[in-house]
């Protein structure tokens, strides 16, 4: 018997194995191929030395969601409490099927935008609840409002909300907030908020968070990763904010799945977020990635959609061919030695726009030679 009856190896499985396999530039994967800060990495060393060796609290050290409680305030006027409302996790992936595993029971739907990151139905179904798939918008990705409102069922429990978003780079608007608010005011349905790329927004744009719009917060569980915004993504590290009657419900779960999470890492993160300025700059440094992987794709036959945050960029390859994306992504490592990710993985039904996802959170170097092989498509 399997709960996951229909769910194989991942797309990331397949196309990483398969850049390994022809030694192809992998674009695919959501992950640096640059290291981290190294003042990070002293920090915890220096945790390590210091004894910081054995299991922290279930809830994640002190002084570390005390700098995170001081990070939202600072970032988004919201005063979190950070002894009762954060909870630090090892990873954010983990932030949100903890958070689903809280809430949702048998029979109970859960919107899910689509494309959607692939954790997010197995997450539910584990679960018991019932998945109901919306598309966004082609091509921009945008959320229509009145297509959710025909979906709200007696038993919609939650909606899952992911900005910036995997893997269209799309971002909520002060529309979409507006029409959320209403539609939270009118159903009392619980908000999961997938913000693992906050920082990663571009073009003088505002993440906007759950966390800055109380009418939205006092039903949301809002998830982070450190691995996504300092290059640490081995780590697994992040933390989930949500209201305390909310949080104490959520910790009821963690700490049966987990406990508690890596010791020397807390503590070296804690006062790395005392430098504010290592994630202030983080926006202008993505952007500059994002801005010359497309000048540099100009002189091939791709042709980019909007990205106005993560660190994605997808492409339309319709100049190129009318294959279906995932034989496309396939035959081009094979063929010319660069990864990506067909974006019909994103979708239950394999919807297939004939677009592909790159990742430019890469050297200039890696992106300039996986661009020197695209040009020859």
């Amino acid at each position: 018997m399997s709960k996951l009856p229909n769910v194989g190896t991942t797309i990331f499985t397949v196309m990483s194995g398969l850049a390994v396999q022809h030694a192809a530039i992998n674009l695919s994967q959501g992950f640096p191929d640059f290291d981290c800060n190294e003042t990070l990495k002293h920090l915890v060393n220096e945790a390590m030395e210091a004894g910081y060796n054995q299991y922290a609290p279930m809830a994640g050290i002190l002084p570390l969601r005390e700098a995170i409680a001081e990070k939202i305030h600072k970032l988004y006027g919201q005063t979190v409490n950070a002894d009762t409302e954060i909870t630090v996790t090892p990873g954010g992936t983990y932030a949100i099927f903890t958070a689903i595993a809280t809430v949702i029971g048998p029979g109970d739907e859960v919107i899910i935008f689509e494309p959607a990151y692939d954790s997010y139905i197995p997450n539910v179904l584990v679960n018991g609840g019932v998945p109901v798939r919306i598309p966004l918008s082609f091509p921009d990705y945008h959320i229509d409002w009145s297509l959710v409102r025909s979906k709200i069922t007696s038993r919609t429990k939650m909606i899952m909300l992911n900005t910036p978003h995997n893997p269209t780079g799309s971002i909520l608007t002060a529309n979409d907030i507006a029409e959320l608010e209403k539609l939270v005011a009118e159903h009392d349905i619980y908000i999961l908020s997938d913000e693992v790329y906050e920082h990663l927004v571009y073009d003088g744009k505002e993440h906007l968070s759950m966390l800055r719009y109380p009418s939205l917060l006092k039903n949301s569980f809002v998830t982070f990763s450190f691995g996504k915004v300092f290059h640490i993504t081995g780590w697994k590290m992040g933390y989930c904010i949500a209201p305390a009657h909310l949080m104490a419900e959520y910790r009821k779960v963690h700490q049966y799945l987990c406990f508690s999470v890596n010791t020397p890492m807390q503590y070296g993160l804690a006062k790395f977020l005392q430098q504010p300025d290592q994630y202030m700059g983080l926006p202008a440094f993505f952007q500059e990635k994002r801005d010359h992987f497309l000048s540099i794709m100009k002189d091939t036959r791709f042709t980019p959609l909007h990205s106005s945050g993560s660190y994605f960029q997808l492409m339309k390859y319709d100049r190129i061919s009318d294959e279906g994306d995932k034989d496309f992504a396939i035959r081009i490592t094979k063929e010319y030695g660069v990864a990506s990710i067909p974006v019909s993985a994103f979708y239950e039904d394999g919807k297939d726009d004939h677009v592909v996802r790159f990742c430019f959170a890469k050297k200039n170097e890696t992106l300039e030679r996986a661009v020197e092989r695209l040009r020859k498509i």
